[in-house]
């Protein structure tokens, strides 16, 4: 995605002895996108994560058409909520190619508050999520706005994590710990004027972003309608 590609060290080898799992914290969240990667993965659990900062400023691709994805960052004072899912080798690797704009960073146990009182990280478990290169830390612009197709999965994904595990509230904090939103934004769902036609959740997304950021909210434009 991403316009700078990542140095080419950043994949280490995983520990094929310990338990493999990766941290979603975008499109990865969000169950049909997450399968089509990881169609054996295991179930996904809501954390809260400390350490990284997730936010607008994931640049894709210079060529042609493009817009500004979810990325993360290390801050030592951010936090975010996000999931955690077991992978096997061959969906890591997977990941890895989906993700290749990325790095893939360590993520230690104890940075990982696991929100399903359910479940419990095994022992030893390896975990891992993917940051974004220094060098490609840009904000959204005109030419690389957020598309609302995008914040649709990651927000689909989120209330899905809500009503799967009663977490009320989970979506809207994922917008509050979600740094760079802009009012370089375009709506380009499909017919969006009847958007629960192709997104299920548009009305509930609409009104979260509503609430949450008014004035990006309001300045969102209908894409191919003009600047």
């Amino acid at each position: 995605m991403a316009a700078n590609p990542p140095p080419a060290d950043c994949h280490p080898a995983p520990d094929p002895s310990r338990p493999q799992f990766v941290v979603g914290y975008g499109s990865l969240m969000e169950d049909g996108s997450r399968a089509r990667t990881a169609p054996r993965a295991g179930a996904a659990h809501p954390v809260e994560v400390t350490g990284y900062e997730r936010g607008w400023f994931a640049r894709g691709s210079p060529i042609g058409f493009s817009t500004t994805f979810l990325g993360v960052r290390p801050s030592d004072h951010a936090s975010m909520n996000a999931v955690a899912y077991e992978v096997d080798a061959i969906e890591l690797a997977a990941t890895d190619r989906r993700e290749s704009s990325y790095c893939r960073a360590p993520v230690d146990a104890s940075a990982m508050r696991i929100l399903d009182p359910s479940f419990a990280l095994p022992p030893r478990a390896q975990a891992w999520i993917y940051a974004l290169d220094a060098r490609s830390v840009r904000p959204p612009d005109m030419r690389f706005p957020i598309v609302q197709s995008y914040v649709d999965l990651f927000l689909g994904g989120c209330l899905e994590q809500e009503e799967r595990f009663g977490l009320a509230g989970f979506a809207r904090e994922c917008i509050a710990t979600t740094a760079g939103w802009s009012r370089h934004w375009v709506n380009d769902r499909i017919h969006p004027r009847r958007p629960f036609v192709f997104q299920p959740r548009a009305g509930r997304i609409d009104r979260l972003l509503s609430d949450a950021l008014p004035d990006e909210f309001a300045a969102i434009r209908i894409e191919g309608g003009g600047h």
